[in-house]
Formats: C-alpha cells, structure tokens, sequence
C-alpha cells in the first residue's frame, strides 16, 4: 500500500511538472502567442473549442456529482431508488446538444478554412510589382530554401519577409514529405513532392518587435534522422527595410576574399563545392541543379547547418564529419578528402560571405 502511494505521488508530481512545462514558451516560438493574423484567428478557434468543452466538462461533473451525492446509499437505507427506463424529453435534450455545440464549432471552423486558404490574390498578381509577395519553399533533408520569384532572389535557412504584409507561400518538397511551420505567425502546411500547397501569414509589427524582429520556424512532419534538427530563421522587418533587402540581394555580387587564406577558400570552393551549392543570392539555376543550401548570406547567419554555433571550429566539423551532427544528411564528409589547411582556407572563406559586399 505504502508502494503504491508513493508511486502515486511520484506520478501526480510528473504530471504536475509536465503541465507547467506546458505552459512554457518564447515570443518567438510559440503558437499560444500568436504573432500574425493567421496565428491569431487559430488561437482565437482553438480558445473557443476549448471553452465549449470545457463548459461540457462542467455540465457532465455537475451531474454526476450531483447523483453521487443525492442518490448515494445511505447507511441502515436498503432502499432502491425509483428507476426510470426512458425519458423522452432527456433523450432529445442529450441528443440535441450536442449537434448544436458541433455546429457552434463548425461553422466559424469551416468559415475560417476557406478564409486562410484564399490565394486568389497570388493567382491574378504573378509580377512582384503588381503587389503580392509571393515565397517558394521548398523543402530537402535538411535544410530549407526560399526563392522570391518576382524579385529573382534565392536564399536558404533563413527567410526574410515584411510586417503587415500578406506574404504568399507556395510549398513543396524535393525529396521526401516535410512540412513547412512557423508556430508563432501560423501553420502548418504540408510539403509535398507530387504537389504545391499554397497558403499565406502576416506578422504583426509590434509582435515582431516584442520578439525582436525573429522568429523560428520547424519541419513538423517526421522526415528522417535529423528531422528534430530541420529548422530555420525567420527574419520579419519593416517594409522600408525590406525593400532595401531585395535591393541589395539582387545586385548581390560574388564576395571577394579578404584574405590570402580565404582566397585558398575559394579555390577550394570552387573545385569541390560550387556544383552544389551558389554564393550569390541571384541564383539562375533551375531548383534541380540546387542541391544545396545558397551560401552567399553565411557570414551573416547565426547558426552552421541550422543547428551549429556559427564559428570556425564549429564550421570545421561540419565540412569534415556532417553526418555526425545531421544523421542522413545528403552532404559528403571531406574529412578524408581535404587537407587541414585546406579546410581551414575553406572556413576562412565561408564565414566571410556576406550578400552584396
């Protein structure tokens, strides 16, 4: 007995811990500080599904301990209460309810769908100057790429949009399912290879600010090894600031090495790494000679591979042992094949490119 209550007890203090950890989060990646309008109308949904069952809750306990107290066997009462097979009235009641809080759920529900999945706007405004923002995204293990077609702009793991602003998506994957979620601003959308899912997110000036202009988006459907490591950046700026952004990545020109080491980099870029992966954001390419991320913003990024602090000796690991930090990741290990100076040249040049400079 004694056992059992302290099993009991360790149990009740798990559960209690697990419901305050819950409750947790950032301004930046949570979907219970919603940051946009889309994010708002799902909390608003969620809060009021939530309450109805609540109220179910309280309806459901109220009578059953109202029987539990009132109807209880009292000691020396050996009497049985009246039993009664059917009450028509209460059968219609019971039934009724129900399909009146199903519809009070359905209808702003249904109404909600249609309303976040209106994309006629990306439909019939194709050209960047005719106003929609329109964002590529597609999906690989592991690792994300966003392409600004009106604008000629293909970045990686780090997605840059404007505030109070429709941003349009459209979503797809090159190898296996994936899915696209900012938790945040709102979501999420599925990532299909046989597809494109087409959906659209606005952020809040002032959220964004509250959380200091960055938020963070995850994969949300198991796709692998590393699929818990398959995040990104989002980046969400004045429009005035957003514009000067396009701007500057679109005459983005190749950086030039400033340094002799880095300039061994890029040589050693250019013969072992450039069929993969492009260092300018005005990338031409077709998406399938785009194997890998677009490196011309790294020297600006905060992280390596989406997971490592950005620093040499972290970027060193990377280039030699990838899959030791990414399980199943399509990168090759050099390790073998290049020499130490060869990656330290190769580091040197990558942490400094920086778009436009």
């Amino acid at each position: 007995m004694k056992q059992r209550l302290q099993k009991g007890s360790l149990l009740f203090i798990v559960t209690l811990f697990m419901a305050a950890l819950s409750g947790c989060g950032k301004p930046y990646l949570s979907a219970l500080d919603p940051a946009g309008e889309v994010a708002r109308k799902q909390y608003d949904l969620m809060m009021w599904s939530v309450w109805i069952m609540v109220f179910v809750m309280v309806v459901v306990f109220a009578v059953f301990l109202t029987v539990l107290i009132r109807f209880r066997r009292k000691k020396g009462d050996e009497s049985i209460p009246k039993q009664v097979p059917g009450n028509h009235k209460l059968e219609i009641l019971w039934t009724i309810i129900p399909i009146v809080l199903l519809i009070l759920i359905a209808i702003p529900t249904i109404s909600q769908v249609f309303s976040l999945g209106d994309t006629k706007a990306m439909d019939k405004k194709k050209d960047a100057k005719q106003g929609a923002l329109i964002v590529k995204v597609r999906a690989s293990l592991y690792w994300w790429e966003f392409e600004y077609p009106g604008y000629g702009v293909v970045t990686s793991q780090e997605l840059v949009v404007p505030t109070n602003q429709k941003v349009y998506f459209q979503v797809k994957a090159s190898d296996v399912k994936h899915s696209f979620w900012i938790p945040s601003v709102g979501g999420k959308m599925d990532a299909n290879t046989d597809n494109i899912n087409k959906f659209w997110l606005e952020i809040d000036d002032q959220k964004a600010e509250d959380a200091g202009n960055v938020f963070y988006g995850k994969c949300a459907e198991l796709c692998g090894p590393s699929h818990a490591l398959m995040d990104f950046r989002v980046k969400a700026v004045p429009q005035d600031e957003f514009k000067a952004w396009i701007s500057n990545m679109k005459n983005a020109k190749e950086t030039k090495p400033a340094s002799a080491l880095a300039q061994e980099g890029q040589d050693v870029f250019k013969k072992s790494c450039i069929s993969c992966h492009a260092v300018t954001p005005n990338d031409t390419r077709p998406e399938q000679a785009r194997t890998a991320p677009n490196m011309a913003t790294f020297g600006e990024r905060e992280k390596v591979a989406g997971i490592l602090d950005r620093n040499e000796a972290n970027l060193k690991n990377w280039i030699k042992d990838p899959e030791k930090y990414k399980p199943g990741t399509k990168m090759p290990a050099f390790g073998d094949k290049l020499s130490d100076r060869q990656i330290d040249a190769l580091a040197a040049y990558l942490m400094q490119l920086k778009a436009g400079e």
